[in-house]
């Protein structure tokens, strides 16, 4: 049995792409139409990760409270903004095109797994123009509602569209290792992520600093 990986999946925002400073422009867009103080960057990275109505309520609270109904009234304004401005500074993290091609030789399939809508994925990804470079796109909205990662079900979906064999899926995220370990997958997290804790809290089976570290430790993971 060949010990190397048929699937890579990967999740998007702060795993392949450094896409922070784009959602945090999203929601000082909002602050400033309620007259609200805008956040630096650095402040509103450690509020990106559990998704976009979490990240209005956090820059909210943040910036004078959040009202009851603040965030629902308010989302659809950071969708509109986010969603024609997606990729103004987002950018590859270091290493990945590299580790890619790298996959590629294998012939290894890679994918995207992500919480984002599946529009915006597949736009941000098209704006980078790398779609070809993915043999499928999964976004939050694909499995229907509340079927979004950690649950198994988009992992599964991915395994499918990529005609089967063994897989791994890297994440910065619980729900990342949570659906990797639901789907029966092994999962590395990415330290440079948007992480709401300590990288060891995630549970992966791996965890890699730079791009430069994901064959050797998907190689680890296939011999194990």
């Amino acid at each position: 049995m060949h010990n190397f990986f048929d699937i890579v999946g990967f999740d998007l925002d702060g795993t392949l792409f450094d896409t922070a400073a784009d959602i945090a422009a999203a929601a000082n867009h909002v602050l400033a139409l309620e007259g609200r103080t805008p956040l630096p960057a650095a402040a509103l990275k450690p509020m990106i990760g559990l998704g976009g109505p979490h990240l209005l309520e956090q820059a909210l609270k943040a910036t004078g409270g959040c009202d009851e109904g603040a965030v629902a009234r308010l989302f659809p304004e950071w969708l509109r903004y986010y969603g024609g401005n997606l990729v103004h500074e987002t950018r590859p993290f270091p290493g990945l095109i590299a580790a890619m091609d790298a996959l590629d030789a294998r012939g290894v399939k890679i994918a995207i797994v992500t919480n984002k809508r599946e529009a915006f994925a597949v736009s941000l990804v098209e704006q980078l123009r790398l779609t070809h470079r993915f043999a499928t796109i999964i976004g939050g909205d694909t499995m229907g509602p509340g079927n979004a990662k950690p649950s198994p079900l988009p992992i599964e979906e991915m395994i499918r569209r990529c005609g089967g064999g063994r897989a791994a899926f890297v994440g910065d995220s619980i729900f990342d290792t949570l659906a990797a370990k639901r789907a029966g997958i092994p999962s590395i997290a990415v330290s440079f992520g948007f992480l709401q804790g300590p990288v060891e809290e995630l549970e992966a089976d791996a965890v890699i600093d730079h791009y430069d570290a994901l064959i050797p430790a998907l190689e680890r993971l296939g011999s194990a």
